[in-house]
């Protein structure tokens, strides 16, 4: 009699291990001469042999592109837009080259990629193109095929096939938009200082460095000055909800978090103090604002602050060269008179909409220092002054000091930025 033996029971499948994947950014400073393209590459291998799959992604040499946009204008006054960004881009394309053979002298392998075979597709808008689509599918394939990854920041390419930048320090936006199309919720960029810090400690010794702030609060500081970051990138890190993590390329020390839901809009904390050295203010007749922002959005800039006042329009566009705001306006058949002796300064604090005390401190300690505001604004996160640009680097120091920013005392280590401010 035979016996009908039940069927051994299956071992549930086991899903492969899915391996850890990163993002990291390195600026210009970051890959400014051969030695330091070696630096990074060193750190991608022992990434790499840590088991972990790492994209780089990376800026143009030192002032690679300042010197292509000097030989540019040395070619013309005005220099197609078309034709720019073709010249600006191969900044970051010698970079990620030259650094991939430095991995394979390193005994690993690596690949180079440019925007558009990383991926990124933008509009037509030369010089500030924004990101319509990014599809990483070469990068992954890469990555799978155990290489290590590098791609050009700055960069994408049109419906067209043509080449475009994504403006000054797009390289954090083209990290923080890979991040996010490869499911990361992290993104660490790489730069030559250690992290954000309450002012620019070049200019304001005492400043000191922040350890978290949230999304908005680094907006703010962007928009005003700060360098650390592009403001479309932490745009696209607050949208997409990707963590930063800025740190030194040069030391392994912790940088600061820029953190989804750090903020809190009602606390009382001062983010900080940030400054444009040059931020001009212009003027024209007899247009509205809907006209002067539409100019200007053709060329891929944008409008800061606009005052009207008795049948002039007084406006900003920061981050805007002048040359390229006076032609926005000459295409419109508009001439601009430019004020370029001023630049600004702007007291950060998430709440500022709620609290006008900080608004008239910061007048009244302006005018303590002997600074007269040429031109003063607000916006829900911050207030700013414009002030001459011999004046911008000692406002941010009278500012700084005025709210209780400067290095927290070591009897006082322990106490948070919101504790230590006086304001």
């Amino acid at each position: 009699m035979s016996t009908l033996l039940a069927p051994a029971p299956v071992a549930p499948a086991v899903a492969p291990a899915v391996p850890e994947r990163v993002v990291w950014k390195f600026g210009g400073s970051s890959v400014a001469d051969p030695e330091k393209l070696r630096a990074v590459a060193r750190r991608l291998v022992a990434s790499k042999r840590r088991g972990t799959q790492t994209v780089a992604v990376l800026s143009a040499m030192g002032d690679t592109t300042d010197d292509l946009v000097r030989l540019a204008y040395e070619m013309t006054g005005r220099p197609p837009s078309r034709e720019l960004d073709a010249l600006l881009s191969i900044g970051e394309v010698a970079s990620c080259a030259l650094t991939a053979m430095a991995v394979h002298e390193l005994g690993e392998r690596a690949i180079s990629f440019n925007g558009a075979q990383a991926g990124f597709r933008t509009d037509d808008a030369y010089g500030n193109a924004r990101l319509w689509q990014m599809d990483p599918a070469r990068v992954v394939q890469a990555l799978d095929d155990g290489l290590i990854v590098l791609v050009t920041g700055y960069q994408g390419t049109s419906a067209t096939g043509d080449v475009t930048t994504l403006g000054r320090g797009g390289s954090d936006a083209s990290a923080i938009a890979l991040a996010a199309a490869l499911g990361l919720r992290q993104c660490d960029i790489f730069t030559d200082v250690t992290g954000v810090f309450t002012a620019d400690p070049r200019v304001v010794p005492g400043a000191r460095q922040l350890d978290c702030l949230g999304h908005e609060e680094m907006l703010q500081l962007a928009d005003a000055g700060a360098q650390v970051l592009q403001t479309r990138a932490v745009e696209l890190a607050a949208a997409h909800e990707v963590d930063i993590h800025v740190r030194s390329t040069f030391t392994a020390a912790e940088g600061t978090w820029i953190r989804r839901g750090a903020t809190v809009f009602e606390q009382a904390r001062i983010t900080g103090v940030a400054h444009r050295r040059r931020d001009p203010v212009y003027t024209v007749r007899d247009m509205t604002p809907a006209t002067v922002s539409g100019a200007l959005a053709r060329r891929g800039a944008a409008v800061g602050s606009i005052i009207p006042d008795l049948g002039r329009l007084r406006f900003t566009a920061p981050g805007s060269e002048v040359p390229d705001v006076v032609a926005a306006l000459a295409d419109a058949g508009v001439a601009v008179d430019v004020r370029d002796d001023l630049g600004s300064v702007s007291v950060v604090c998430p709440a500022v909409g709620n609290r006008p005390e900080i608004g008239s401190r910061m007048l009244a300690a302006l005018e303590g220092g002997g600074i007269r505001p040429q031109l003063v604004t607000s916006t829900p996160g911050r207030f700013s002054c414009h002030v001459e640009v011999d004046q911008v680097d000692r406002a941010a120091a009278v500012l700084h000091e005025e709210f209780g920013l400067h290095a927290v005392p070591a009897e006082l280590a322990g106490v948070g930025a919101a504790d230590a401010d006086r304001g």
